[in-house]
């Protein structure tokens, strides 16, 4: 009895540090990706270089995720879009979040390149992978507004506002989206929301005078 409750103990402890061993990868690969990203921002040229020796290392996807980032901002959209993807799809591409994570990524990588439908198709196949993160509907809006499906974007952004109401950028994109629509009123309501946020928002300011300008001639 003695000896079976030492092989359990032992087991368990062997468990135990392995599982340790895993959280401290990971939790290094969460710092060495946010040091990537920032660098980004930047210096785009270093951050790709330090993916590339990343990915040399060890092909983490951490070093992916950074390689498509630095990509994009170098104005690689398309192939940053399409490495983002693969990743997504990758046996190491991580929980069903990270994955919609990364789709909603080349979504907006897409839109960058001016291909909508591409991104679309990226937003759709996150919000199946993660349907309660509402930024992809936010997103998608955008890419339906650069379609001029008017009536989609608002129909995703009424969801993502019903749901997270302190979004700005969900209220301008969807004043577009009213505006296009001539629905002027429910436009100037969506500004007036957006303003509550931040009064001095340039973006809000200007989509006000472009409503009121577009009202005013309807008018005449």
């Amino acid at each position: 009895m003695v000896a079976t409750f030492s092989l359990v103990y032992a087991a368990a402890s062997l468990f135990l540090s392995a599982q340790t061993v895993a959280d401290d990868i990971r939790a290094e690969e969460m710092r060495k990706l946010k040091t990537c990203l920032e660098l980004v921002e930047e210096d785009e040229t270093a951050a790709y270089e330090m993916s590339l020796e990343w990915q040399y290392e060890g092909n983490r996807p951490g070093a992916r995720e950074c390689k498509a980032s630095a990509l994009i901002r170098m104005g690689d959209y398309e192939e940053g879009a399409l490495q983002l993807e693969q990743l997504a799809n990758a046996p190491d591409g991580g929980t069903l979040q990270d994955r919609a994570h990364f789709l909603s990524k080349a979504g907006s990588a897409w839109l960058m390149a001016g291909l909508p439908e591409e991104a679309i198709i990226a937003f759709d196949n996150a919000e199946t992978l993660d349907d309660e993160n509402y930024d992809i509907k936010k997103y998608r809006a955008q890419a339906y507004l650069a379609q001029e499906r008017w009536q989609d974007a608002e129909k995703d952004l009424d969801i993502a506002i019903g749901n997270q109401p302190g979004d700005l950028t969900a209220y301008l994109f969807r004043a577009e989206a009213r505006l296009q629509q001539n629905r002027f009123d429910d436009a100037l309501a969506d500004i007036d929301q957006a303003r509550a946020i931040d009064n001095e928002n340039i973006d809000a300011l200007l989509l006000r005078g472009q409503i009121r300008e577009a009202k005013r001639l309807a008018m005449e």
